[in-house]
């Protein structure tokens, strides 16, 4: 079971991605921050400020302007894809698989994890486009 969530983005796929690998930047859409550029084959420490939280992320690929795949807690692997729109700009593409379906809590793990992908992107939508910051906008 995986789980797809995707989202058209208003500028071009070098300008999105690096907003994914600088660490720089992904501070403004989704991490507080990241501990180095991403890259094939590095391991990158990610950081919630206001959960007082951290974790890793090991890059298995990077295709630059076109696709990134880590694997992340739980084993569980995630692609995003930087796809031409058919208007103008850049679908962001993601997805993330290794979802236990005889785990109790499947139907949560899948809408929690829907729900954080979603709000991820719409911060990244913001960023790239209006340059507006909303990452720690809500904080459960």
């Amino acid at each position: 079971m995986n789980n797809r969530t995707k989202m058209n983005i208003l500028k071009p796929a070098n300008d999105i991605f690096e907003a994914f690998v600088d660490p720089e930047k992904i501070g403004h859409f989704w991490f507080s921050t990241s501990s180095e550029r991403w890259t094939e084959g590095k391991t990158i420490t990610l950081r919630y400020e206001e959960y007082d939280a951290q974790g890793e992320i090991h890059i298995k690929e990077i295709l630059e302007n076109e696709k990134i795949v880590f694997e992340w807690a739980g084993g569980h692997i995630v692609t995003i894809n930087f796809l031409p729109s058919e208007n103008e700009g850049t679908i962001v593409e993601v997805m993330e698989e290794g979802f236990d379906e005889d785990d109790d809590g499947f139907i949560e793990s899948l809408l929690d994890n829907k729900e954080g992908w979603v709000y991820m992107l719409s911060c990244l939508k913001g960023y790239m486009e209006f340059g507006v910051d909303l990452r720690a906008a809500l904080v459960k």
